[in-house]
């Protein structure tokens, strides 16, 4: 269990994409990293605001590339440049929707916001607020049917105090111990407060989609680096949860420039990556007791049943044959059972980094992840044997096994 109270201890460091991407560097640079843009033989890593690419390079002949890609951001309620409004009595936060979030699981949680604030310097610096503010629920006495559907205007504005107060840009400041007049602009997200929690055996946390892999791909790293023959990456973008098309997201150029550099040093570049793979780490979807209904009837991951293996003949995940091949052999080269996801063709599916990357890189890739219920929900549901597998399947997976 120690490997499960470090995943939260992770999880709780990590309440924003900023955060998440910084807490890998930290602990990354704590294993034998450097935090640089060096090729030189070691571990190397590179933090881009929400996003972080580290690479680890053997002093072997002719390496390939071996790389996890995963993301850094969970969906939630970002705060709009002007965020503070009075309503009817009330102070609220003007919010904007990021991503898919389940909306109705926000409501009635005391929220944080995190994320950075850049300064007229031009610096930034990371900021978490603390409990300041809750989106409350209709009464069902005002609401008999108990069907109210949210309305991502006017529903999900939190509300911070009754008299009007500090701002929450006092807030912000004050978290991060500078002026608010010398910040310039935010990007902050909301934090459900409540902990993570182990119960039996199963994992309730917020942001599981995707720190679950991005924990375990940085442990990969680490457990692999001294025994690895290729060059490993791993790769945590950030805007998958709104298409990944941004400079930091996985249809940008972050990796790419990376590998390329690498490339330049120890081989031909086209034949580098034409000889390299690569495993797109997401949450996967475990079956719904209560809405099997959902899911394929002969595809139904269980929660503490193993890693994921995602399929679409849609491409809507990178899989093919040879790349599930690929996972498969990793997985049973440390003995860890695999899973398959298969959507139900009346549900559609959603996608990864996955394609994005291959189709912009030209490297084979393959789709896993941890299952999870309550998928984009404030607080997501994991399998405590699951996040120790997938550690373990990624582990082998960059040394080769």
């Amino acid at each position: 269990m120690d490997s499960i109270r470090d995943f939260l201890d992770f999880v709780s460091a990590s309440p924003s994409a900023f955060h998440a991407a910084r807490e890998v560097a930290d602990r990354l640079t704590s294993h034998g990293f450097s935090e640089d843009t060096l090729v030189s033989p070691g571990g190397h890593v590179l933090v881009d605001g929400g996003a972080v690419i580290a690479w680890w390079i053997p002093d072997v002949p002719n390496p390939a590339f071996r790389i996890v890609g995963s993301h850094t951001d969970s969906p939630g309620l970002m705060l709009k440049p002007q965020p503070d409004f009075t309503s009817h009595g009330f102070h609220q936060l003007a919010v904007e929707v990021y991503g898919g979030p389940i909306l109705a699981s926000w409501f009635d949680r005391e929220l944080s916001f995190a994320g950075r604030i850049v300064l007229a310097d031009g610096t930034q610096r990371l900021v978490e607020t603390g409990p300041i503010a809750r989106v409350p629920h209709l009464a069902i006495h005002l609401e008999r049917t108990n069907e109210l559907k949210p309305d991502k205007q006017v529903h999900m504005q939190p509300v911070m105090s009754v008299a009007q107060g500090d701002s929450i840009m006092d807030v912000i400041a004050d978290a991060a111990d500078v002026d608010k007049h010398y910040i310039m602009a935010h990007e902050m997200i909301s934090v459900d407060t409540h902990e993570g929690v182990v119960f039996n055996d199963l994992i309730a946390a917020g942001r599981m989609d995707n720190l679950t892999s991005v924990y375990a791909s940085m442990q990969a790293m680490i457990n692999a680096k001294e025994d690895t023959h290729d060059i490993i990456v791993m790769a945590a973008f950030n805007h998958e949860e709104v298409g990944s098309q941004t400079t930091t997201g996985a249809g940008g150029p972050l990796l790419e420039r990376v590998l390329n550099r690498i490339a330049v040093e120890y081989g031909d570049p086209m034949e580098m990556l034409a000889s390299s793979t690569m495993v797109s780490a997401d949450a996967a979807h475990s079956l719904h007791p209560n809405y099997a209904s959902k899911h394929d009837p002969t595809h139904q991951p269980l929660l503490n049943e193993g890693p994921v293996l995602k399929i679409n003949a849609n491409q809507r995940y990178a899989s093919d044959a040879v790349t599930e091949a690929l996972w498969m052999r990793a997985c049973q080269a440390v003995d860890v059972p695999v899973q398959t996801f298969v959507g139900n063709n009346a549900v559609p599916c959603g996608s990864t980094i996955g394609p994005i990357a291959a189709t912009r890189l030209g490297i084979p890739t393959v789709d896993v992840g941890v299952p999870l219920l309550s998928m984009h929900s404030a607080r997501e549901l994991a399998g405590v044997q699951d996040q120790i597998w997938f550690t373990k399947a990624l582990t082998a997976y960059l040394t080769g096994n």
